[in-house]
């Protein structure tokens, strides 16, 4: 297998427009229980270079994110910070007042609508336009939105989205949405990419990692990036975190890339979970 160090150079980085760069490999916290383990999870992938965590709301461990990185020493302005509204939440300024609070944080670098709700889309995106004007949010997005929801969100949005969050791997390659949201110039940021480790003893994948010398986990975050996605795998052991890290120093074939999109199981449209 492939070295597991991670890294110590700078993370390629998706430009989002207004000088807001977002790492390409981001770290993500879903189903990390809040206290000390999401605390340890978040100081080892800071650790081990990243510089890009995701969590939510709902995830209910903004806390423990926040002391993580506090106690990490990384300067603020390094780390590229995702929270997310709960939609059925009706006031997006005071969850996201609440979120900064529970990280302690002036702001968040991307606040994300965390799924479509009828009949809220509109209202709720104008709410983090306002937010985003603010400065409370450098920059807003959506979560789980298909490309339905999208066609109407951009018809009403004065500052469309610059992120769509959605479950993205080659078991999930949602060629689509993928397409649409490069046309209108939406970053497409995968969570879920190592399809929450169901994927890694797939012959292909194990087959092309052995040929890399790298590991099934490493070869499907390789695929994302190469096709032009931004990852947030979440781990809570400290040595998969850094082999996680360690994705920028090889090269996946055409060949393997085919390999890997024949893969997909999904319908293609990015329909929301």
């Amino acid at each position: 297998m492939g070295s597991s160090d991670s890294p110590r150079a700078p993370h390629p980085v998706r430009d989002l427009g207004d000088g807001i760069m977002m790492p390409l490999l981001g770290f993500g916290t879903w189903q990390i229980p809040r206290g000390r383990e999401a605390e340890q999870s978040v100081s080892w992938a800071l650790e081990a270079g990243y510089r890009h965590i995701d969590t939510a709301t709902v995830y209910r461990n903004e806390r423990s994110v926040g002391d993580a990185l506090r106690q990490s020493g990384v300067p603020r302005d390094e780390v590229f910070v995702t929270t997310k509204w709960l939609p059925m939440r009706p006031n997006p300024a005071r969850e996201l007042d609440r979120s900064l609070t529970r990280l302690g944080l002036d702001y968040v670098d991307l606040y994300l609508i965390h799924w479509p709700m009828p009949g809220l889309d509109r209202r709720g995106w104008h709410r983090l336009e306002a937010l985003h004007g603010q400065g409370l949010a450098r920059a807003i997005g959506v979560s789980n939105f298909g490309v339905d929801r999208l066609t109407r969100l951009l018809a009403e949005a004065e500052h469309p989205p610059a992120v769509n969050q959605v479950q993205f791997s080659p078991v999930h390659y949602r060629r689509r949405l993928l397409d649409y949201c490069t046309r209108h110039g939406i970053a497409v940021e995968a969570y879920s990419p190592l399809d929450r480790g169901r994927a890694l003893a797939d012959p292909t994948i194990v087959a092309i990692a052995k040929r890399q010398g790298r590991q099934p986990a490493q070869v499907m975050l390789r695929w994302a990036i190469q096709r032009g996605l931004s990852v947030i795998p979440k781990s809570t052991h400290r040595e998969r975190i850094r082999a996680n890290a360690a994705v920028f120093d090889f090269t996946l074939s055409d060949a393997d890339m085919a390999a890997l999109d024949a893969l997909d199981v999904s319908d293609g449209s990015g329909t929301a979970r």
